[in-house]
């Protein structure tokens, strides 16, 4: 089969397009015909080499922890799922990823892919999916009638918090650039901030209860956001390299939020997308064997939304 692997660690250019055995399912795992899979920033971090202490990978890796496809064989003891059902799920960050024509998964992370949607589109659910649920759902606790200010949220991952705050029913104010705006409201957003010409903490006027940030921004402007939060509020920062801060003598809490797979949240997220109430939005669809490019890109800083990476050509 088809795969995309490095072989050592470093820029995009180490990335192969290249021929390697199809994997082989062993007890408790799948193998899946790859419909799609993602790009997304830690892929670029686990290259680069930058993420070798939380993720130590074998070489040669592949890469890729979104996936979309269909069931084609199953490992021992595996039930529940059978071939040719079409499914998605969250990869384990160390194990070869799905940036090839098939890819072995435990059972256990994989889930039914929502009907109704492209499956190649499906594979842009997973990760960034869980991560907005977890961060507002788990960690915020956020209820209807609450204001939450979600910071970044002209990114994949901001698009769908945004569409999950309001179906909870809070009143949300969406910071991104003018391009996100348009669909920033779609999404649902109650109040747009723009800042490239406008400081939040200026534009936010009344106090929120929680603020969500997505966001690589300075320390300073991090702590910033926290001063628009009510007493007794919470910041759920999603940045590994800028830690949430607190203000503990108003009682504001800070979470520092990584994504983990959960099948039964991601089977959720499904079932929002089929019910209408959650959009699947993606940028673009790229051939397997561009995926350097794609990579190249987010290194310059130039990449923009959710891009879905598949096997044939797109």
């Amino acid at each position: 089969m088809k795969a995309v692997r490095f072989h050592e660690y470093g820029g995009p250019d180490v990335l192969r397009y290249e021929d390697v055995e199809q994997p082989v399912p062993g007890p408790g795992e799948v193998r899946v015909r790859v419909a799609a899979t993602t790009f997304n920033l830690v892929d670029d971090g686990i290259r680069g080499g930058y993420l070798q202490g939380p993720f130590p990978v074998a070489l040669p890796h592949t890469p890729g922890i979104e996936v979309s496809g269909t069931v084609d064989a199953l490992g021992d003891g595996v039930e529940g799922l059978s071939p040719g059902e079409e499914v998605v799920g969250f990869l384990p960050m160390v194990a070869d990823g799905a940036a090839a024509e098939y890819v072995v998964a435990p059972a256990a992370v994989l889930t039914r892919a929502p009907s109704g949607v492209e499956l190649t589109d499906a594979a842009a659910l997973p990760m960034v999916g869980l991560t907005a649920w977890q961060a507002l759902v788990d960690d915020a606790k956020l209820t209807a009638g609450q204001r939450v200010l979600i910071n970044g949220a002209g990114g994949a991952v901001g698009g769908y918090a945004v569409q999950l705050a309001k179906h909870a029913g809070a009143h949300v104010i969406a910071v991104g650039s003018p391009r996100s705006s348009a669909g920033l409201r779609s999404a649902g957003a109650d109040e747009v901030v723009d800042h490239t010409t406008t400081e939040v903490t200026a534009a936010v006027t009344e106090p929120v209860d929680v603020v969500l940030n997505l966001a690589s921004i300075a320390p300073a402007e991090l702590s910033a956001l926290v001063g628009l939060v009510r007493d007794g509020g919470v910041v759920v920062n999603t940045v590994p390299g800028t830690p949430a801060p607190a203000d503990e003598a108003r009682g504001v809490r800070a979470i520092d939020v990584f994504v983990r797979n959960d099948v039964e949240q991601l089977a959720h997220l499904v079932a929002l997308v089929e019910a209408g109430d959650l959009r699947i939005d993606v940028a673009r669809r790229v051939p397997l064997a561009e995926l350097a490019g794609v990579h190249a890109e987010a290194d310059a800083g130039t990449l923009r939304g959710k891009v879905v990476v598949v096997p044939t050509p797109a």
